[in-house]
């Protein structure tokens, strides 16, 4: 008999238009989102194999953050690891990669929390883009977490970004696994 699903969730914040509810919707309900509508907050449910285990995750799809806004109490309750999403076609939203991680750490009261950062909208054309991979890579590094970019609209690397949140929290879930000589896994 195979073994429950183990339950998970995971929180996907960013700034404002990033893509963050076209990502989600993408990988539940395999569709692309093509209209713009501002979240406040939506919860999605999708089964995640990883490693032949099956995790029955709850994804909360927030409202896009900007410097002077709080994330929510409630985004911190129950939840297992956080997916940060920045536009590569905007450098105020990669920039404020760092200023969300950090106000998650601290209102955790943590120094670290399974973390994924994602940059969208990789299927844009090179002129539009103002963050280039290596960019992303290297804050990943710094910020000590998995990173990929990926197209909500091409469903690239959509699956990815969820597949290496689980793997984060179960690296934090069990710390004596072999993972590599470090946390940050770069797609």
């Amino acid at each position: 008999m195979p073994a429950a699903p183990k339950q998970r969730k995971i929180a996907i914040v960013g700034s404002r238009s990033v893509g963050k509810s076209s990502l989600t919707v993408r990988f539940v309900e395999h569709h692309f989102v093509e209209s713009y509508y501002p979240t406040i907050e939506n919860t999605f449910s999708r089964i995640i194999k990883y490693n032949g285990q099956d995790f029955a995750t709850e994804i909360v799809d927030t409202a896009g953050q900007d410097e002077y806004s709080i994330l929510n109490s409630k985004h911190f309750i129950g939840i297992h690891g956080y997916i940060i999403v920045y536009s590569v076609t905007s450098r105020q939203s990669f920039e404020m990669v760092r200023t969300i991680r950090d106000k998650i750490l601290n209102h955790l009261g943590a120094d670290e929390v399974p973390l994924v950062v994602v940059g969208n909208k990789s299927d844009l054309k090179p002129e539009q883009r103002q963050v280039s991979l290596e960019e992303g890579r290297q804050l990943a590094e710094e910020v000590n977490c998995a990173f990929t970019e990926a197209s909500a609209f091409l469903d690239f690397n959509v699956s990815k970004a969820f597949e290496l949140m689980i793997g984060e929290i179960e690296k934090s879930h069990n710390p004596g696994q072999p993972a590599g000589n470090n946390k940050c896994a770069v797609m």
